[in-house]
């Protein structure tokens, strides 16, 4: 696994050592940038579920403003340390639950990447999704990792504006409601 593009374009990182993470295929990820655009530059972007922060990571590479990497996984946070501080772009960490990380973030956030382990139930996405809208900005997207074909209902407040499927994966991009 590497970085696609921009500053740091080639650079490896590391996988955490948990049988719960699933990384975004490069394919994936590729497609999910190709459709993002330059939206990428100059955004502030939430990692949620980050695993080895290879999203945000690619995102500061592009020219993000500002990333926030949210995971609680031992393993998962040891690799995504080494990996913020190896590619040497800056980036938060936030070691906790995500939903415990929602309720007490202030935004705004332009981009946001949910990226849950596939045995995360629908339900508790959706809540996710839920708790997410008030931290985006007007415009702001949120790109969703999960397996294909499980009929995600959008909360209120944000609408599916693309879908695609990568093998057994879907990627769902949703745009809150109500922005220019």
């Amino acid at each position: 696994m590497r970085i696609i593009s921009g500053l740091a374009k080639g650079r490896r990182l590391l996988a955490p050592r948990d049988r719960g993470t699933r990384p975004m295929t490069d394919r994936a990820r590729e497609g999910v940038f190709s459709s993002l655009g330059a939206a990428v530059a100059g955004a502030r972007v939430l990692d949620l579920y980050a695993g080895s922060g290879s999203l945000g990571l690619e995102c500061l590479s592009r020219g993000a403003a500002s990333v926030v990497f949210v995971e609680r996984s031992r393993a998962a946070l040891a690799a995504l340390r080494a990996n913020v501080a190896a590619v040497g772009l800056g980036g938060e960490v936030a070691a906790e639950d995500v939903s415990h990380y929602l309720g007490r973030a202030d935004g705004p956030f332009d981009l946001a990447f949910v990226d849950p382990p596939y045995a995360l139930p629908l339900a508790s996405v959706e809540q996710v999704l839920g708790a997410l809208v008030r931290l985006l900005a007007g415009g702001g997207t949120v790109v969703l990792h999960r397996r294909a074909g499980e009929g995600l209902q959008p909360p209120p407040g944000l609408k599916v504006a693309d879908r695609r499927r990568y093998g057994d994966s879907e990627i769902t991009r949703l745009v809150k409601e109500g922005a220019p």
